[in-house]
């Protein structure tokens, strides 16, 4: 049985030719890889998921990938009207049969092109929210983080990790998210975000004080990052030619049916949201106690009870008829 002139059933010394000299190809590409894979993780002094090291390694994949397609192509196809016709129907085949792998492929190139997101940033793609730990031709694995108590209660499946923290599930996500939904990142181009922390007091207290205190711990505790944090602020202004917000420490003032809401706003580097929050709320607490302050709660306070006057109802003396 023939097909475009190509033997289908059985072989002739020319088919175990180009099967033979295919298979050889194929090993030794492999080998070169390993080879120059093991040479870059000898003589680099970075880590081994380090992404220049990461790179090295998709480029040279990429290169092995296309040098195998040329020779195997080169060794069965040696005519070019057979080998246009057979790119045809492959082509054609592979639109039905794998759309969604060809699609992953080319969010893939995109990623490389476009610059979208690299190994170590934290990002949000297809739902998933974390750092990317690694990232291949179909798939990106990426490490889960967790997600505050507010945020976490919209995002489905629910996290037991009430911060962005890593849980420690690897999630793996196809690359063809990337023309479905928004991708969010984290750490490309700004390595910080604006975080708030919320405190509440009395109205009978006034927030003066309260105001004060909490604007002194966040500058307290985020004052290490401030000359980093300009830096990346004027980069990305010169960049987009957009003024942002200004990134010292503010507290707005929010009056609710309750309480007053104060509300620190700060810039804090994405990987350091937790422990400098932690930091804040442990330093206000204290301050607030030294300063005779209280925090607003929704409990309920008793502060005056009416008289009570119980009473008690006589027997009745009257004689029932016999």
């Amino acid at each position: 049985m023939q097909l475009f002139g190509v033997r289908l059933l059985g072989l002739d010394n020319d088919t175990l030719r180009k099967a033979t000299l295919t298979l050889a190809i194929i090993a030794g590409l492999v080998v070169i890889r390993v080879v120059i894979s093991g040479l870059i993780r000898a003589f680099s002094s970075r880590a081994r998921y380090d992404r220049t090291v990461f790179w090295t390694r998709q480029a040279l994949s990429l290169a092995m990938l296309g040098l195998g397609l040329i020779a195997v192509v080169s060794i069965w196809f040696d005519r070019p009207g057979q080998l246009s016709t057979v790119a045809g129907f492959a082509a054609a085949g592979l639109a039905i049969a794998a759309q969604r792998v060809v699609t992953a492929f080319a969010g893939y190139l995109v990623i490389m092109r476009g610059k979208t997101f690299t190994v170590g940033d934290r990002i949000k793609m297809g739902g998933v929210q974390g750092d990317v730990i690694s990232l291949g031709f179909l798939q990106t694995r990426i490490l889960e983080m967790g997600q505050p108590p507010d945020v976490n209660e919209q995002e489905s499946p629910g996290m037991w990790v009430r911060a962005r923290q890593f849980t420690g599930r690897i999630v793996i996500v196809t690359n063809d998210k990337l023309f479905d939904e928004p991708v969010y990142n984290f750490t490309r181009e700004f390595p910080f975000i604006w975080e708030e922390f919320r405190i509440a007091v009395p109205f009978r207290q006034g927030g003066e004080r309260a105001e004060q205190i909490l604007l002194n711990r966040v500058r307290e505790a985020t004052n290490k990052f401030q000359n980093e944090s300009n830096r990346a602020r004027g980069a990305l202004q010169e960049k987009y030619g957009r003024p942002m917000d200004q990134g010292e420490p503010q507290v707005f003032w929010r009056v609710t049916d309750n309480w007053l809401e104060l509300t620190a706003r700060f810039l804090v580097p994405t990987h350091e949201i937790r422990s400098v929050k932690d930091q804040i709320a442990r330093y206000v607490l204290r301050d607030f106690e030294q300063s005779g302050l209280e925090i607003a709660s929704s409990t309920l306070e008793i502060s005056a009870v009416p008289p009570l006057r119980i009473e008690r109802s006589r027997p009745s003396t009257e004689q029932r008829p016999l």
